[in-house]
């Protein structure tokens, strides 16, 4: 007995015990993202980490923040800060009925707290600019990406299933399949952030991702039992038939997703692995749906899967006979042709930069207040000041010695001294003597002014060796003065402090170090993922040529995609903002693009074999292939694209880049490569296409004639 069979025998159970298992992950996803964390972007062994670490045990540091007042006209908030003695040199207009209060530096809250109180009773929205409030407006930007481009993306994907499947039935059980996998994933994930750090971008990524590959599976399965029923076949054998064939093809293909996916692993910081952990879990999730419960609901539909047949959807598949007609007699135009293609974007591939912005602020929409806030800002403090470098060391003496205090007063004046740096935050800026500094830490001189200025900068509590000092480079965070900054304080440090633990915190430097590190491992991220699809491909053929092949196609949509981000998000098409590639989303977008292919590749290769194996001579084979199945990879395509471009309407660059990355390189995995490209390399090369190859098993049957190309169904 088949597991399929056993599956359908054991129908009752397995629908009770899906009943309960969708319950109790629909109860667990409800909590998702309560902790899902914006952090885990950086270098886990980078002395930044360690600087950060150490400013934790400080207590806050206690800072005049700009307000951002919304919902309440300009106007009106100049009359109330002229009454509280608010100079007008303090506002900025940020928006539409939004007004930021920058006040001087050396200012207290208190005048911000009136305005801000009358304000509130007025119905005004609040908000403190700072690098929290900014990261919180990201987070929930990226939570309500899911919420506005589902009901969007649902009406365009049902059209598309009703074109590849043909019937009202068939079109509504992949998003059954879907919709489960996605809750099950999520409710899943819920569980394991408890344990391991997973990036708030996860609910977007695992949702998406559970219901692009979700759909797919399922289109793949239920296509292969329509069209054993069209055979003739009884429901439970046609079940078995679709499980052994495209079921088959579908475990493969999970496996490559999955595997690719935990490659980023290799990442090598806490984000990575979380990605990792969660793209792989949304993969899991599905396969489980398709191979327990899909079987069940397939043999309880029968012949009712064809309800509501769509008259239009045949000419959609009539197409595919006559393409696959014509790349059988003219194999190399059909590989000229997707090698121009792919091309002519891969010219522009090789100037890709990632990085992500060390302002965060610079994620958020241009016309975004809180994003404006910041710039307003800047423009009143100057560039860095919203995110200074924060210097830690670790001294010989204890702070209680005055020869510590005379070494920290040295190190502040050399960091002044240099001219990207606007001012140096330290307790030496006390003027006072290193003994009575040092009187001080020790406790034994009681001035409530200086114990709190040391409070600032110590945690003499913790530890007597550690003092921070806050640096302010005169460019913003992201200027390339500031990140050489960063590295000139560091290598500094070490020769003033020789065989002292230094470091050069804040959030430049934990993202300078992010940045590095990506840079780094994303060439071992696209090896491990490249062996994974070769050794995938390998198994599933078991031809050494179609895995080269496989790997070198999806290397060169890869190079095309990079391509396309450039000219899109790098320079700024589109309408979007020209900005360097985020180095969160980027290796993702390769990982999944090699995953995700061998959807296709699998399933297409796997038919090719089928037919050969029958008796059909190569080429006949291949362009009777893509007969078959062009409709239902490019369907399955288009499905994945739909699903991907709903992130367009997130207000998230990041998100958009995502979007464009994926749609572009799913695009061209199968409208060129599984369209033209594989099927006409396979007809080109001929009998040795699946060299070392199986040999066939069966004669000639099923009328696959040799010398015409079979139309017919999908699936």
């Amino acid at each position: 007995m088949s597991w399929a069979e056993r599956m359908i025998h054991h129908r009752r159970w397995m629908l009770v015990v899906w009943l309960f298992v969708i319950i109790v992950a629909g109860f667990w996803a409800r909590n998702v993202t309560h902790h899902l964390t914006a952090t885990g972007f950086d270098n886990p062994r980078s002395a930044a980490v360690w600087a950060d670490h150490q400013v934790g045990h400080l207590p806050t540091r206690v800072v005049v923040e700009p307000l951002l007042i919304q919902q309440i006209p300009y106007r009106r908030i100049a009359v109330w800060a002229h009454r509280y003695d608010i100079p007008k040199t303090w506002l900025y207009r940020t928006g539409t009925a939004a007004t930021t209060v920058v006040p001087a530096r050396s200012a207290t809250r208190s005048r911000l707290i009136a305005l801000a109180a009358i304000a509130k009773d007025h119905g005004a929205h609040l908000t403190w600019v700072s690098p929290v409030s900014v990261a919180h407006k990201v987070i929930m930007d990226s939570r309500a990406t899911l919420a506005a481009s589902l009901p969007v993306a649902l009406p365009f994907l049902i059209v598309l299933l009703l074109l590849v499947f043909g019937s009202v039935a068939a079109a509504i059980l992949p998003l059954v399949v879907a919709g489960i996998g996605g809750i099950v994933a999520l409710g899943a994930l819920d569980q394991i952030e408890n344990a391991i750090t997973l990036s708030t971008y996860l609910t977007d990524i695992v949702s998406f991702l559970a219901l692009g590959v979700g759909v797919d599976y399922a289109l793949f399965i239920s296509a292969r039992f329509r069209q054993a029923l069209a055979m003739g076949k009884a429901p439970v054998d046609a079940v078995v038939e679709a499980m052994q064939r495209a079921g088959r093809s579908v475990v493969f293909s999970g496996i490559a997703v999955a595997l690719a996916i935990l490659t980023l692993f290799l990442g090598g910081n806490p984000y990575w692995r979380g990605v990792a952990v969660g793209g792989a879990v949304a993969v899991i999730s599905v396969l489980l749906v398709t191979h327990t419960l899909l079987p069940v609901l397939l043999e309880m539909l029968g012949d009712r899967i064809n309800w509501g047949r769509v008259g239009l959807a045949d000419r959609f598949h009539r197409f595919w006979p006559a393409v696959a007609g014509w790349l059988r007699r003219y194999p190399v135009a059909a590989i000229a042709l997707a090698v121009v293609a792919l091309g002519m974007p891969a010219v522009f591939g090789r100037q890709m930069v990632i990085h992500n912005p060390a302002n965060i602020s610079m994620m958020l929409p241009r016309n975004d207040p809180l994003r404006q806030s910041v710039q307003a800002q800047q423009r009143a403090w100057g560039p860095g000041t919203i995110a200074p470098l924060l210097v830690v060391m670790h001294l010989r003496r204890p702070l209680t010695d005055a020869a510590s205090w005379a070494e920290v007063s040295r190190i502040a004046s050399r960091l002044a001294n240099d001219p990207r740096v606007l001012s140096v935050a330290s307790p030496t800026n006390l003027r006072l003597s290193p003994a009575v500094l040092a009187a001080a830490a020790a406790g034994t001189l009681h001035q409530p002014v200086v114990s709190k200025v040391l409070a600032t900068y110590t945690n003499l509590k913790y530890n007597r060796h550690f003092v921070t000092l806050f640096v302010t480079s005169r460019y913003g965070p992201d200027n390339t003065r500031t990140v050489a900054l960063v590295k000139h304080i560091q290598t500094q440090l070490s020769r003033w402090l020789p065989g002292q633990r230094v470091g050069v915190g804040g959030i430049t430097a934990l993202l300078n170090g992010f940045n590095q590190l990506t840079l780094a491992r994303l060439p071992w991220i696209l090896a491990a993922v490249a062996l994974v699809a070769l050794g995938v491909l390998f198994f599933a053929t078991g031809s050494l040529w179609q895995a080269a092949l496989g790997v070198g196609f999806d290397a060169l949509v890869a190079l095309a995609t990079a391509g396309i981000l450039v000219v899109t998000v790098q320079r700024g098409g589109l309408g979007l903002e020209a900005e360097p590639l985020n180095a969160s989303i980027v290796p993702l977008i390769f990982v999944l693009l090699f995953g995700l292919s061998m959807d296709y590749e699998v399933i297409l290769l796997h038919r090719v074999q089928e037919l050969w194996q029958r008796g059909a001579v190569m080429k006949d084979a291949a362009a009777n292939a893509l007969s078959m199945t062009g409709g239902m990879i490019t369907g399955a395509g288009m499905i994945m694209v739909v699903v991907f471009i709903a992130l367009l309407l997130s207000p998230l660059e990041v998100m958009k880049t995502l979007a464009i990355g994926l749609t572009s390189a799913i695009m061209l995995d199968t409208w060129i490569v599984r369209s033209l490209l594989v099927p006409g390399s396979i007809v080109a090369i001929g009998r040795s296409a699946f060299w070392p190859g199986r040999q066939r098993v069966e004669p000639a049957a099923d009328g696959l004639e040799s010398s015409s190309v079979q139309g017919g169904d999908t699936g």
